[in-house]
């Protein structure tokens, strides 16, 4: 069985969007009009580091089995797709157009996958014993997630790293870190059952670049636990947040690397957390994995990068998980210097638009 897929955001939805069309579902990506235009003319390119290979290689969507199609939001019609995924940073499902196909998804009840790092709301009223009211001031614009069942509402922890490289056109994505999307499974039996299709099909998939068909990295694993998602909490409190400094930002890696006991410390901390809430260890990434993996994450995260590049608005993972921290009763030094960072510089990207509008 083929599925239409939504996939919000062509950047790194593209990277969910080609593994799908790899294995031969229809794909629709929601993105700006120039963007969509592009795309719908050229198709886009995800470049993957396949191990064996000294060059990337590169999958056009041309080349694929799949029929990928890209629309602005005004132009879609949730109704006609199986699943939504949202492959958007957090702050952007508040802008003009998504916000009001945000709605009409909602009112559809199409199950949606998250890939992203600040869980969805309804996604965090599944785990037992959460207050999220209290956790609304971490996102841009919590009313975007009124109206969503947390049932048909589920999050992959998007743990494969990729960029848009910068002299590249912006159908073209390049993967860093080829690791696995980790999905938790839905409430109900049916989507669950699409997700599980889903896996299955991009497992066997494989691509022909003229020499043989071979298997590329980037997999669906769907899990029963609810918890595995949050598996990206302690990596992005001991790396990506801590890329932030006072006045520059540094590399995951030298996040991680500069002070191991310390990295150790506070990874530590956010997977008791996570326990506290009702993970199994066996849910999360051993802190050795992690630290193995971050000696390869020679960029910062997206989130220093934005903040550097003077965005008003980033995901606030970090506020997040000190809010749910405090509902435990528990807290940590080194998350609340993490969120008086990026709380600063925040202030001081808002202050310089400001002070451009006069």
């Amino acid at each position: 069985m083929k599925y239409n897929v939504l996939i919000l955001g062509a950047s790194y939805g593209s990277l969910f969007g080609t593994k799908l069309l790899m294995a031969g579902h229809r794909v629709s990506l929601v993105c700006t009009k120039p963007t969509a235009e592009l795309i719908n003319r050229e198709g886009t390119l995800v470049r993957f580091p396949i191990r064996g290979r000294e060059a990337l290689m590169e999958i056009a969507s041309k080349r694929l089995p799949g029929a990928l199609s890209a629309n602005t939001p005004d132009d879609v019609e949730p109704g006609e797709f199986d699943l939504v995924v949202l492959g958007m940073q957090e702050a952007q499902y508040g802008s003009k157009g998504v916000r009001e196909l945000m709605g009409r998804i909602a009112r559809a009840r199409i199950p949606c996958l998250a890939i992203m790092n600040m869980p969805p709301l309804p996604y965090l009223k599944r785990i037992p014993g959460l207050s999220t009211e209290t956790l609304e001031p971490c996102y841009a614009d919590p009313g975007v997630w009124e109206g969503f069942d947390p049932g048909l509402t589920t999050l992959a922890s998007p743990d494969p790293q990729a960029f848009r490289p910068p002299d590249q056109p912006k159908n073209v994505l390049q993967v860093g870190l080829p690791t696995n999307f980790k999905a938790a499974r839905f409430e109900a039996a049916e989507p669950t059952a699409l997700l599980r299709h889903l896996e299955a099909d991009i497992e066997e998939a494989r691509f022909d670049p003229g020499d043989g068909a071979i298997e590329i990295p980037v997999k669906l694993k769907v899990h029963d636990s609810i918890f595995v998602p949050l598996a990206k909490w302690p990596m992005l409190m001991a790396g990506n947040y801590r890329c932030i400094r006072p006045d520059d930002m540094i590399a995951i890696r030298e996040a991680v690397h500069a002070n191991v006991d310390k990295s150790r410390e506070i990874y530590d901390w956010v997977w008791k957390l996570c326990t506290a809430l009702g993970a199994d260890d066996a849910d999360m990434v051993p802190f050795e994995k992690y630290r193995k993996a971050a000696e390869g994450l020679a960029k910062p995260s997206s989130a220093a990068r934005a903040l550097f590049g003077g965005a008003e608005h980033i995901e606030r993972v970090d506020c997040l998980v000190r809010r749910i921290a405090r509902q435990q009763g528990l807290q940590s030094d080194t998350l609340n210097e993490i969120v008086r960072l990026v709380d600063e510089r925040l202030k001081k990207n808002r202050a310089a638009d400001l002070t451009k509008q006069h």
